[in-house]
């Protein structure tokens, strides 16, 4: 099939190359650089823990193969020489070419049930298979195909005919191993996934909008130990712009606090355990992301029904108080346990009284959302350590180093954070350096840390009764304007302090990355850095603030220019006798 190259443009990022139609007809995003660069760090990372954990599984059944084989052969030379009948008054056993013979047949029998084991379990391998759900232009497949050593077939589905068209087409323009590795088909995910359970290690979930729709498919698709990578990028309705939509999407009311970013990966993990829990499985969560305009989590898949009544112990419900920073969380379920037997129990309730301790107001509760931790530290030491040795490979690199270096220094098991400008708004005083405050929440026991998610964002283990106090101390010494009474700063002021903050500062008050001056927040590469259009729709005017002014002029002149063409060509061809 011929193309006319003049009709498209070649976009190169990483390794590969796609050719995009000057229209909008398929969707393609530069910003989902950061998200594709982080999908191959994590899957490079998946591939190499994937062979580790086969060869721990080999190794463990060398061992128990030749105790269970000794075994055999011992039963079966007492079950043979029980059975032999005696000889001259004397047993098989007791004459000396005989037991020389069964002890022969006994090493003959011990070194076939150990060869058998050893080809068994030297079974190869096979390269991870690759599901792309919703592929549009192809690139996501095509950078896993030709950038991720020891990868399998990548299968790429897409349910629009203009974008497999596409895809095939970008396939073919990047050579033989695109096309030796990636395969397009156009069908619905969704019945692709049901109709082929368990037959994917890595499922890849990047829609536009919700992913909603196809976490139950997806979930069954995923092979035992394997990899769902999902993107949620309609965050007004998971930051709580709309929190009944949030509800009936993912089963989880959410809240409108500085933390609500972190609440919406929160809310999305705890979707997909329930879709998940549905059948006898669950997930272990590997990195979660919030960047840009969407969240991205990455998360391995697990069959068992008893490791799956741990789930309503990972799940907490949130009240926020309405008048001030101060949030609570309500544990779902709770263990006892005793001698060797645990049993599960709802949890204790409720956390927290009528009214805000602090400040005095109503509550607010959202969830349930996931209050296990969101990231496995283990995993991204590796996955940091890897980006750092390939910078060169990564498109993105000053982005999402950046990113995992932050998430590097979370604490992991707090969830949610505090803003420190908030809790200053909240009691009209100037804030504290993060510095001081940071050494204030040390010098008193408890361990703090910033968050990914946001620059200003502090995750502590402190209560918040010793957080108040401490801003209390902050607030003795740097006098505040008089507030009307009912004012919640006022309210939370009128107490006295039970904790005398020491703001003397702290060791540990400053990260290993801000030591060494390391960049974690950086700013937008170019302008209109966001969401783009929909594949399919016309660009106007009005899409200047996702586009920029530049952008849209060029397209638009290239539309007039190509109309006025398309013109001139059809009177020609109307009127053949005046050309000539």
């Amino acid at each position: 099939m011929s193309t006319d190259l003049s009709d498209f443009i070649v976009i190169k990022e990483g390794e590969a190359e796609i050719l995009m139609h000057t229209k909008n007809q398929v969707f393609y995003n530069k910003t989902q650089v950061n998200n594709r660069d982080i999908s191959i760090a994590v899957m490079r990372a998946f591939v190499d823990k994937r062979k580790e954990e086969h060869e721990a599984r080999l190794s463990k059944k060398k061992k128990i193969a030749p105790v269970d084989s000794e075994k055999d052969v011992s039963e079966s030379v007492v079950q043979n020489a029980s059975n032999e009948p005696a000889v001259n008054g004397h047993s098989n056993g007791d004459c000396e070419m005989p037991e020389d013979k069964s002890q022969n047949e006994s090493c003959s029998i011990l070194e076939e049930p150990s060869k058998t084991t050893e080809g068994k379990g030297r079974a190869e391998l096979k390269p991870p298979r690759v599901l792309e759900a919703l592929s549009a232009s192809g690139l996501r497949a095509l950078r896993y195909a030709r950038e991720v050593e020891g990868i399998g077939q990548v299968v790429a589905l897409d349910n629009d005919k203009v974008s497999v068209e596409a895809c095939r087409r970008n396939i073919k323009f990047n050579g033989s191993i695109a096309c030796s590795k990636v395969e397009s088909h156009l069908v619905d995910a969704r019945v692709h996934m049901l109709t082929h359970a368990k037959e994917f290690d890595v499922v890849d979930l990047d829609p536009y909008g919700s992913p909603s729709v196809f976490l139950d498919s997806a979930i069954q698709a995923v092979a035992d130990g394997g990899m769902l990578m999902c993107t949620a990028t309609d965050m007004a309705v998971l930051c709580g712009g709309n929190g009944e939509v949030c509800y009936s999407k993912y089963g989880s009311y959410p809240l409108k606090g500085k933390y609500c970013h972190e609440m919406a990966l929160r809310i999305l993990l705890a979707c997909i355990e329930s879709h998940a829990n549905r059948y006898k499985r669950y997930i272990v969560p590997v990195l979660s992301v919030q960047m840009d305009f969407y969240v991205r989590v990455f998360v391995r898949v697990y069959s068992s029904a008893s490791a799956m009544k741990n789930t309503p112990l990972k799940l907490s419900y949130v009240y926020q108080c309405i008048g001030c920073d101060s949030f609570h969380l309500q544990p779902i379920g709770r263990t006892v346990t005793k001698n060797t037997s645990v049993r599960y129990l709802p949890g204790f309730g409720p956390t927290v009284p009528q009214n805000c301790t602090d400040c005095g107001k109503k509550f607010n509760m959202g969830g349930p959302i996931w209050s296990a931790p969101i990231h496995d530290q283990e995993w991204v030491t590796s996955i940091l350590s890897d980006v750092k040795s390939m910078k060169d490979r990564y498109p993105a690199y000053d982005r999402i180093s950046a990113v995992l270096t932050t998430i590097s220094e979370e604490l992991p098991d707090v969830p949610l954070f505090l803003s420190l400008h908030s809790l200053c708004a909240t009691l009209k005083c100037t804030s504290p350096s993060a510095v001081i405050f940071r050494s204030a929440v040390i010098n008193a026991g408890y361990r703090i840390s910033g968050t990914h998610v946001n620059p200003l964002g502090l995750k502590s283990d402190a209560p918040m009764d010793i957080i108040w106090d401490i801003m209390r101390c902050w607030v003795k010494n740097h006098p505040v304007k008089a507030q009307p009474p009912e004012h919640s700063g006022s309210v939370i002021l009128a107490k006295e302090p039970v904790l005398q903050a020491n703001f003397a500062r702290a060791v540990a008050s400053l990260s290993k990355a801000q030591v060494k001056k390391v960049a974690r927040f950086l700013p937008n590469p170019e302008r209109h850095w966001g969401p783009k259009l929909r594949a399919g729709r016309q660009i106007t005017s009005k899409h200047i603030s996702l586009l920029g002014p530049e952008a849209v002029n060029g397209i638009l002149n290239q539309e007039e220019d190509g109309e006025e063409h398309d013109a001139k060509r059809q009177k020609t061809e109307d009127n053949p006798a005046s050309s000539c």
